[in-house]
Formats: C-alpha cells, structure tokens, sequence
C-alpha cells in the first residue's frame, strides 16, 4: 500500500520554537543590523543597484548600509507562493503558506555506493541517484547532490548535472551552479524542454541555488548569478550557511538574527533587480564543534536554528527553503536515523515549505548514500504523516462507530476501517514489522540490507519517461558540451 501522495504537500506544522514576540524582536534586529551595520557587497554592479535606489555605500570597504523601508518593500514585493513545477505536472511543488515539502541537497564530491564503496562521485552517480529519487515517492523534489569530479571543466559540470537529472526523474529539479555561463545554457536548456521562455517562466522546472556568505558578504561571483537569475525571472534559492561560534554568534539567537539579516539582503537585491522575481530565503546553517573546529549537520541545535528560520520567513509571508535530515555518521547506523529523523521532523513541524538535505547525506554532508535514500525516504513519510497531525471531526471522531461495535466487539469489518485506514496510517514500505520467527526465515535482514536490495532493484527496474528525442537531439546540437 502507499500512502505517499496522500502525504504529500501537507499543510500543517505543530512545532514553534519562538514565541511571537520573539519573532517581531529577532525581526526588528535583522533590519536594524542591515540599517546599521551594513552587509560587504563585493559587485560593482550590485553597489550600483543599491545606490539608485537609496541605500548608503562606502564604495572604499564596500560596505551597503540597507535602509528598513527598503527592505520591507522588498519583503512586499518578493511573492509569497513559488511554483517550483516537475516535467511531470503531477510533481508539481506549490510552495505557500506551511505546505511542506521534502527533497534531497548536496553537491558532494563523494558516494557511498551500493558495494559499500566511498569513492568520488561521477556523471553516473549524478543520473542514477535522480533515477532512484524518481522512484521513491515520500522524495517530493531533487536538488542536484553529487559534482561529477570526472569533469573539470566547471561549465560542462552545470550543464550536464541538470541535464542528466532532468533527463532521469519527472520531479522539480534545482541546483547550485558554480558559473555564469553554466546558468545561462541551462536556462537554454530548460527553455527547450519545457517548449519556450514563456513556457519555462510559466512552469519553471528548473530553478537555481546561490550562496551569501557568513558573516553579511555577498560574493562578486555569486551576484552575477543572482543578477542572471533574477533578471530572467526564474526561481531563486538564497543559501545560507552561518555557523554558531564561528561565522555567527554562539547564541541561538544571535545565530537567526544574523541568518535574517543576511537572507533579506539577498531578498531585497532580488526584488530590486526584478521586483516580484520568485526567492525564497534559504536556511542552511548549523552550529560548530568548538573542539575540532568542525561543522556540524546532525545537532538537534540545527532543527532548533531551522525551525526559526522557518518562524521568520513566514512572518515575512515568504516561502522557507530549510534543511534537515542530515548525519555525521560515517556508517549508515543507529546515529544516522536518528540524527535525520530528528533534524528532518523539528524543520517539517515547524512548517518550512522546501526542506533539501533531507534524503542521502552523511558524514559531515560530503558523502552521498545510494541506500540512505531509500532509509531517508521511509522517514520522510513518517514525518510527513507527523506533519498531517491529527484529524477531529465527526467522522473521525467516529461516535457512530464506536456505539455500534462497542462493548466487546471489533472494528475490522467496519466500513468505517476501510474508508480511513489508508489515509489514517503511514504504511511503510521498508520497515520490517513482521514477527521473529518470519523475519529470521526471510534472511534476518537489518535495514541496510532492505535498502540496498531495494535501490538495487529500483535501479535495475525504474526508468523515466525520457525527454523526446527530438529535444534531446537539441539539446545535444546546441550545447555541445553535454555528455
């Protein structure tokens, strides 16, 4: 039985870890920072845009001091629902309100694969992951995980990372690119499938990633993609990573004030650029190990953090592009499930609408895992069915039911049994629930061995809907720099 489309975009969210007032305050401080403080703007065109329109430069330090009217209006501006669109419409993500949606995150250099092999990631690696997340349904999206490390042209890499995932899953998928030139021919590319520029604005099924950098710099390499992004009017993941006691505050709390004053920044230049261009404000932080130095991604400090930045992007009424699911471990072991279910679960109930990361990464986020994708997947939809929360009404609470069958007697016959069950109960698909005796005759299988058959399976037996061979054929004409 599967429960996963039932589950899926659940509107919901039962966890706040900030009072209201706390939320106004950490608000009123992020706008004071960005008024006061300024953020470091290394872009001469980006200087330029400020200073047109009012904000105050220091053109020697670069420093843009954002004044607050001038970033309420662009919280105004930005649009409060983004379509993120799957090549397959039933994909399609429609991120509003506390929708939420779970996909994958990375840009990895390195796969653990299905012989228990880490090893550098490639091309591969890139297709055939998209073509597992296709077929695991709790997945509602793919952000691109793996960097093919076989290609050392940075160009041909963007290029073929979205042409090898679009061409291998029909759902939405996003990517951080690491060149200008990469961003325009995948927009080319995107254009061709999707049958226009028109078509693609319209129902964008590709949409981008770029980084601000902690603390409060906006990087000259990353503007030019924000400038190209924006300007083309394409969907626009603003990423970032501060780190607690090392690239912010050690506080929780000074951690969120700082990340909101850096999303907004990367908000407000969006919307002057293109005013109404579709961004969403990107959480992607964490805290650090005070001990090595190191960054952390399975701290319950991270669900915490997110589930903040989850609060203050919907005061701002702006879709919340937020991360989980993540794990230090360097085994797919008992701290790998419950680090990812943990961060996973506080960032879903606390209502972010995109939530990357949540499928496939490990040890410190540099390792892709071929079977946490198909663990990640079955914790996924736990969450979701968490998210769902519970439903009271006069059918569910059931008082009919109830009078009929009770005293002493039993529901599994009921009407009422049938009509719910499926959408009442999560039903897993890898979890063994069987008992002792029945499990130790099947091959006493742990739940790593279940995943592995499984993505073994999936990937010897899924395969996408492939893009017509005529714009394949395109494709390959116009950009020879695909693989």
């Amino acid at each position: 039985m599967s429960s996963s489309m039932s589950f899926r975009g659940q509107v919901g969210g039962q966890y706040k870890a900030l009072t209201e007032a706390e939320v106004r305050r950490l608000h009123n401080v992020a706008l004071e920072i960005l008024q006061e403080i300024g953020a470091q703007v290394n872009n001469a065109l980006a200087l330029d845009i400020f200073e047109e329109k009012g904000a105050i430069i220091d053109r020697e330090t670069r420093i843009v001091k954002i004044p607050r009217s001038m970033v309420e209006d662009a919280i105004a501006s930005a649009p409060s629902r983004v379509l993120l669109a799957g090549r397959d419409p039933e994909q399609d993500l429609f991120l509003e309100g506390t929708r939420v949606y779970m996909g994958t995150g990375g840009t990895t250099i390195y796969v653990l694969d299905l012989d228990g092999k880490k090893r550098p990631a490639t091309l591969q690696d890139v297709a055939d992951i998209a073509r597992l997340v296709d077929a695991l349904d709790n997945i509602d999206f793919l952000v691109i995980p793996v960097y093919p490390t076989e290609i050392e042209d940075k160009v041909q890499a963007d290029i073929n990372r979205y042409f090898h995932s679009l061409s291998n899953t029909a759902k939405h998928v996003q990517g951080g690119p690491h060149t200008l030139e990469g961003v325009r021919e995948i927009i080319k590319m995107g254009e061709i499938i999707a049958g226009g520029a028109d078509a693609l604005r319209e129902r964008p099924i590709l949409s981008f990633i770029v980084c601000l950098i902690s603390p409060l710099v906006m990087d000259d390499h990353f503007i030019d993609i924000i400038i190209e992004v924006a300007s083309q009017g394409l969907p626009l993941s603003l990423s970032v990573e501060p780190l607690s006691g090392a690239t912010a505050p050690v506080t929780l709390a000074g951690h969120l004030a700082q990340w909101a004053a850096e999303a907004l920044s990367g908000v407000t230049l969006v919307q002057l650029i293109n005013p109404g261009a579709p961004c969403l404000p990107g959480y992607v932080g964490s805290i650090t190990d005070l001990r090595t130095m190191g960054y952390l991604c399975g701290a319950v400090e991270q669900g915490l953090l997110n589930a903040g930045a989850a609060q203050l992007s919907h005061y701002w009424g702006l879709p919340c592009y937020a991360t989980g699911g993540m794990s230090d471990s360097k085994l797919l072991d008992a701290q790998a499930g419950y680090e990812g279910a943990m961060t996973s679960l506080m960032a879903a109930l606390s209502r972010a609408n995109f939530i990357h990361d949540a499928a496939g990464l490990m040890e410190f986020a540099m390792v892709a895992s071929y079977e946490k994708y198909v663990i990640d997947d079955e914790i996924i939809g736990m969450v979701k069915r968490a998210v769902q929360g519970i439903e009271v009404s006069d059918e569910t609470i059931a008082k009919g039911v109830i009078a009929c069958v009770s005293p002493a007697g039993h529901y599994l016959a009921e009407q009422h049994t049938v009509k719910h069950m499926r959408q009442e109960f999560f039903f897993p698909k890898l979890s063994d629930r069987e008992r002792r005796e029945d499990w130790e005759e099947a091959g006493a299988m742990d739940a790593c061995r279940r995943a592995n058959e499984r993505a073994r399976q999936i990937l010897a037996e899924h395969w996408q809907t492939p893009l017509l061979p005529h714009l394949e054929a395109r494709i390959r004409a116009e950009m020879p720099l695909v693989i």
